[in-house]
Parts: C-alpha cells; structure tokens; sequence
C-alpha cells in the first residue's frame, strides 16, 4: 500500500551539502515517525534521524548540528538536508516509515563524500 521513493544522492567534497528526498505514495495515514538510517560497507545499519508525527526529532551524536530532518505540510515527503557533510558520512540511506506493526522501506541511495 506504500511505496517510498528516494532521491538526491551522489558524490560530493567534503564540506559540500546534498537534500534527500523521500516520496511516499499510498496511504500514510496512521504513520508513528518517518526517518533516515544509512549503511556504510562492512557495517550494520544505523539510525540518522528520525521525526514523529508530532515533530520530535531525534539525530544520531555525529550528525547533530550539520543534518536536518524534516516533512511537508501534507506528510507524504520527508527531507533530509545535510550539510559540512565529512567522508565519514559515506553509505547507502534508507528512508523508513513507522506504523504501530509494520515499517516501509525506500530502496536506497548512495551518498559518496571525498576528502
């Protein structure tokens, strides 16, 4: 019944900044939080950001102050500004959407980050 769809990844230097998007089709209605998590190689997958359905956000320590979570008006877009983005910030990021027994998950996009 939902289908996420992400964009805005690619290369970038360090100190450089990319959006990702995450659309979302289908019926949200009911959704607890929406949320980003990345996989870098050879490690598991980790916590980004996240935000409820009444906006509290939550951030992994090493992104606090550079990224920014946020969702549209309507709540079927969530976006994840990040900025001062650092080579440690490579991975594959996953949008996530929260329900009471079953999360949805994006497909992936790769951030690359050089020095």
């Amino acid at each position: 019944q939902v289908q996420l769809v992400e964009s805005g990844g690619g290369l970038v230097q360090a100190g450089g900044s990319l959006r990702l998007s995450c659309a979302a089709s289908g019926s949200i209605a009911g959704t607890i939080a929406m949320g980003w998590y990345r996989q870098a190689p050879g490690k598991q997958r980790e916590l980004v950001a996240r935000i409820t359905n009444v906006g509290r956000t939550t951030y992994l320590d090493s992104v606090k102050g550079r990224f920014t979570i946020s969702r549209d008006n309507t709540k079927n877009t969530v976006y994840l500004q990040m900025n001062s983005l650092k080579p440690e910030d490579t991975g594959v990021y996953y949008c996530n959407v929260e329900r009471l027994y079953y999360d949805y998950w994006g497909q992936g996009t790769q951030v690359t980050v050089s020095s």
